[in-house]
């Protein structure tokens, strides 16, 4: 079977992908080794945060500005609610790093926002326990996606396009095919002009060039019944990103479970094969989460509603991979995005489209996610 374009990995970015090919009225195939919408990899648990102030990097905020077009209209075609605005803060001390890299994002892109101080912080979201000299940079744009409505959303307006979407379905390998692609799987073989890889955890396993670069970690979430839920209601509660002593925290208003979604970005470190990572969650998780509840939100601080673990992929500069393979102009690759990607799912989608169709030309200014800012590895020799 012959498609032109074959999407490897069905999940935030893979389902943004194969949307867009079908949009565009491309004959286009997703292969998906889980269910659709599985827990296994790292879009699950409900939700995503979405924030235009993006502490990360003011490369970041133009892309960020398509992508809550395209979520609007994603809603205004499935005709579902999935981006939710409750405004955001990026808090941590004045000389920290996540202020002062929100504030030059707000500056360089004339976002209107507002600088708080921790009394002003807990006056008006008094779900927050907050000292001097934490700061805090409001914006009224932040919120959060609805992650798992939303890849489903993806793969049934794609597959309402005339889309092939497989779940359960595993890769076996790929290889070039002239100036195309040949994909096994358990099941068939597959032939295209092009493959756009977004194999997240796994994209180690897809692309081998990337197996030491792109690290999979354990990531866990918790959701606490709050003591005063009224704090934690959206429009009462903002979701955060928080540079603490305990860690970079992060967070949201009560949603979809009915408690207040906490993590701690890279909680434990721990790192390993998306294989092996334990996806159950334990008691030392919970200790450790609850140190930063019991601290700065201490009304959230009740009983546990669930926990969940997802897989982070983490690049060394924490940034993403947006790029042709190394060696294979017919492949492009859109992962990992080192923990805070799937807010840009959409306009990934746009990207990679662009990418297959394109040749690797796009409107876009991807300079900060390219391969080769880690040195270009030797490319493979093409299979005989």
């Amino acid at each position: 079977m012959s498609y032109d374009v074959i999407v490897l990995g069905v999940g935030g970015m893979g389902s943004a992908t194969v949307y867009e090919l079908a949009r565009r009225g491309r004959r286009v195939l997703g292969i998906e080794q889980f269910n659709l919408g599985h827990d296994l990899g790292s879009s699950h648990g409900v939700n995503r945060i979405i924030r235009l102030a993006y502490a990360e990097s003011p490369a970041y905020v133009p892309l960020l500005r398509r992508a809550y077009q395209l979520w609007r209209d994603l809603e205004f075609r499935a005709r579902e609610q999935m981006l939710i605005i409750t405004g955001g803060v990026d808090v941590g001390p004045p000389d920290g790093v996540i202020v002062p890299g929100s504030l030059r994002s707000c500056e360089e892109h004339c976002i209107p926002h507002e600088l708080l101080n921790a009394t002003e912080m807990n006056r008006r979201f008094p779900g927050f326990r907050l000292t001097d000299p934490l700061v805090a940079v409001y914006q009224g744009d932040a919120g959060f996606v609805l992650s798992e409505r939303a890849i489903l959303a993806h793969v049934a307006l794609a597959q309402a396009l005339g889309a092939e979407v497989h779940a359960c379905e595993r890769v076996t390998g790929w290889s070039p095919e002239g100036s195309g692609v040949v994909v096994h799987t358990d099941r068939d073989t597959y032939h295209a002009d092009r493959l756009v890889i977004t194999a997240g955890a796994w994209v180690g396993e897809a692309v081998p060039e990337l197996a030491s670069l792109a690290i999979p970690e354990r990531q866990v979430l918790i959701w606490t019944q709050p003591l005063r839920p009224e704090l934690f209601a959206p429009g009462a509660f903002p979701i955060f990103n928080f540079e603490a002593e305990e860690g970079r925290l992060y967070g949201f208003p009560v949603y979809g479970v009915p408690g207040f979604k906490f993590g701690n970005f890279h909680h434990r470190y721990e790192q390993g094969s998306p294989g092996t990572l334990a996806r159950t969650c334990n008691v030392e998780d919970e200790r450790l989460l609850r140190i930063g509840i019991a601290r700065y939100f201490p009304d959230a601080n009740g009983p546990t509603m669930a926990m969940k673990a997802c897989i982070f992929t983490n690049v060394p500069d924490e940034h993403f991979v947006m790029d042709l393979h190394p060696a294979y102009p017919q492949v492009s690759i859109a992962s990992p995005c080192s923990g805070h990607g799937y807010k840009f799912a959409p306009v990934v989608g746009e990207i990679m489209a662009d990418f297959a169709l394109e040749g690797g030309c796009t409107k876009w200014d991807l300079s900060l996610f390219r391969l080769d800012r880690f040195g270009r590895a030797n490319p493979p020799a093409a299979p005989a």
